[in-house]
């Protein structure tokens, strides 16, 4: 046991997934604990004061020790792919009441006529609609009928909704009525959650404002209760310390604005990895990484350019794994919030392995989760998975995983290989593994594409910073098909997501409609810039934080006139100079889109916004990060790995993170605590200052 006194203080991790909930606790020097445990699915907050009171017994801290609480958590998420959220009402402009399911024109599979829409998450018969009118000016062309209002209403409240959410045309334009329908709604229920879409998303387009809303409402009560959970079984274990919320967006928030808005929290656990990737990267003097995080279901990937994240205007929840182009969206629930631009496929340790009707072999998308589970786990699964794959070509060690917690039956994992891939294939049992393992590695390659290539970036100029529990197992050979050079392993790449959330920063996003041409307007763009900063820095200084650590940054998102889409653009401080952000803009389209309009085609300026960023007193990355780790006490022998018909079996000397203080040429197996990283041949592995195992690409000169 480590002792520790009182003073030094701990900031902590915690991060939920289905089957693990990781926690890190990092101290003011930079050392780090961790502790994984299963998950509670039944009650989530229940595993997490568990888990936080194990965590601080075995290390020898005690709870005034405690000065945060950072949290991600897939409450929110879960709810929606459930089908678990709250019973809600929606209440609209009359002749706009299908407008959740009528829905858009993306498909997520062009010309499948036979695809269905997902069912809206309000019934229609809890679709109830007013007679009111509000013109895109704000002008109010008919006023609110308020006794139909009261009437809708109360046929909502006979329905027996926990919430409502409302949504009027043109609300972004003039609130005033749905304002007036959440007072006749407290008059009513004073104590039913009410959600406006004025407040939610004050933007144009009405099919985006209330998917948002609604979602937003859907899962409120349901993240509202949780969180109340959280922290009353946090102060039952004598644990006060402020609880902050990862967003989709990557900053942090508060538990009250959280439960007031959580929607911005729905991606909450994929988002934290890529914070904690920007953040190393940066500290290594390396802007340009592809944040790589693969675990047991999925692989995900995300773009870090010029040391920031890209961010998505939108994006959409509970519609699966879209393996196609990430332009044929439309298969889950939209949520028009920034949020980091992640691109996932169906490719993780659990995914099946088979064989289509073709003869062809396939990785999933489906998985065997941790219910079975992989053959190997011995647990009752039947079907082939990438983890028996990587198992059969001798890369994981059946003996060491999780320090020898979990042991893997390999001559299971070899047997339904043999069996069910290899036989029927008419290949050796190797060349069947090494090919599942190739077709894994093209799987999660289009992850990287969609937010590389598709967005006109040339992923040879970066390096790719790969984590979860399988990242270091394909980070190398999905680098060297796509040409990068350079590979980054943090520290704990298995539990690197809570390690995400100690180096984020509090954010708050706000954003509101602005149709204009631009070149025009100027004094106006800058009145609404101002009044959502107000509102945002207003925000941090009740946070705490003093105007010297309070930061805003303006965008805006311009399209070309007629355009369908739009590219969100930073603006510099000052009076804007709208020359030079219709210069960015196009500059912006060129490298994604590949070509630029001239300087006659106008642009039209379709909304501002802002973030306002809370900085921290002291540096989120500590300059020099120990993790403790348990000691190692034996020496694991080499043993015989298979690296494709080039290399065939070669005897492979397995290492530990800390042998790596000297260069180690490929192959070569690391293995540590909940993860293990596969060094192919024409790979260097080494230690940098900052704990981190980077490999490199040998240069071969002819």
């Amino acid at each position: 046991m480590l002792a520790s006194p009182i003073g030094p203080a701990f900031r902590i991790g915690i991060d939920i997934g289905g089957t693990f909930t990781d926690i890190v606790l990092m101290s003011e020097d930079g050392s780090f604990r961790t502790k994984k445990i299963s998950s509670s699915v039944e009650n989530y907050a229940r595993a997490i004061a568990e888990g936080l009171s194990e965590a601080l017994a075995e290390y020898g801290i005690e709870t005034p020790a405690i000065s945060e609480l950072r949290h991600a958590t897939t409450v929110g998420s879960n709810a929606i792919l459930e089908q678990k959220g709250a019973k809600i009402g929606l209440i609209g402009t009359r002749g706009f009441r299908d407008i959740l399911q009528i829905r858009n024109l993306r498909l997520p599979r062009l010309y499948d006529l036979a695809w269905d829409k997902p069912p809206p998450l309000v019934e229609r018969y809890l679709r109830r609609t007013v007679d009111e009118r509000v013109e895109t000016s704000g002008t109010i062309a008919r006023p609110l009928n308020e006794q139909e209002a009261i009437a809708e209403i109360q046929t909502l409240l006979a329905e027996g909704v926990e919430a409502i959410a409302i949504c009027l045309i043109n609300s972004f334009a003039n609130p005033t009525h749905e304002r007036r329908l959440r007072e006749l709604v407290a008059t009513l229920a004073p104590n039913l959650p009410c959600c406006l879409s004025s407040d939610v998303l004050p933007e144009m387009g009405e099919y985006e404002r209330t998917s948002t809303t609604v979602v937003n409402t859907y899962v409120l009560p349901v993240v509202a209760r949780y969180l109340a959970t959280l922290q009353a079984d946090l102060a039952t274990a004598g644990i006060t310390a402020p609880l902050r919320l990862m967003q989709s967006n990557g900053g942090l928030t508060t538990a009250n604005e959280a439960a007031r808005l959580p929607m911005n929290i729905v991606e909450s656990g994929p988002a934290a990895g890529v914070v904690g990737a920007r953040a190393v990267s940066e500290r290594l003097g390396l802007p340009n990484m592809i944040s790589f995080d693969m675990g047991g279901t999925t692989a995900k990937a995300s773009l870090i350019e010029d040391g920031r994240y890209s961010r998505s205007p939108e994006y959409q929840v509970g519609g699966g794994v879209i393996m196609g182009s990430r332009l044929l969206t439309g298969a889950g629930y939209l949520l028009k919030v920034p949020a980091i631009d992640l691109a996932e496929v169906g490719a993780g340790g659990g995914s099946i392995v088979w064989i289509d009707a073709g003869g062809s072999l396939q990785i999933g998308p489906h998985s065997a989760a941790s219910s079975p589970g992989p053959v190997c786990y011995d647990t009752g699964g039947t079907e082939p998975t990438v983890t028996d794959a990587v198992l059969t070509l001798g890369y994981i060690n059946p003996a060491y995983l999780v320090n020898g917690r979990l042991r893997l039956n390999a001559a299971k994992a070899r047997a339904v290989f043999q069996d069910r891939i290899a036989t029927p294939l008419g290949l050796s049992l190797e060349r069947a593994a090494h090919g599942a393992y190739e077709i894994a590695v093209a799987r999660m390659m289009r992850a990287i594409r969609a937010v590389s290539t598709e967005r006109g970036r040339d992923p040879r100029r970066f390096g790719l910073f790969a984590f979860g529990g399988n990242g270091p197992v394909f980070g190398a050979a999905m680098a060297r098909e796509l040409g990068i050079s350079r590979v980054v392993i943090p520290p704990s790449p298995g539990l690197f997501s809570a390690f995400g959330l100690l180096y984020a920063e509090v954010e708050h996003h706000r954003s509101r409609s602005f149709r204009a041409p631009l070149g025009t307007h100027a004094a106006a763009m800058e009145t609404t810039w101002s009044a959502m900063a107000a509102e945002v820095l207003a925000m941090l200084e009740a946070e705490g934080f003093p105007s010297a650590r309070r930061q805003v940054e303006r965008l805006a998102a311009l399209r070309y006139h007629g355009q369908a889409f739009e590219l969100t653009i930073p603006v510099p401080d000052g009076p804007p100079n709208l020359p030079a952000l219709g210069e960015a803009f196009g500059q912006e389209h060129e490298k994604t889109y590949g070509h630029r309009a001239g300087p006659e085609e106008p642009i039209d300026v379709i909304s501002l916004a802002v973030i306002a960023r809370g900085i921290p007193e002291r540096a989120a990355v500590p300059e020099h990060i120990r993790v403790a780790v348990p000691e190692e006490t034996t020496r694991p022998a080499p043993r015989q790995a298979y690296f494709g018909p080039r290399h065939g079996w070669r005897e492979t000397p397995v290492l530990f993170r800390s042998d790596l203080a000297s260069p180690v040429q490929g192959p070569a197996i690391i293995e540590e605590y909940g993860s293990t990283c596969v060094v192919p041949p024409g790979f260097a592995a080494k230690l940098d200052g900052y704990g981190n195992i980077v490999l490199e690409k040998e240069v071969v000169l002819f």
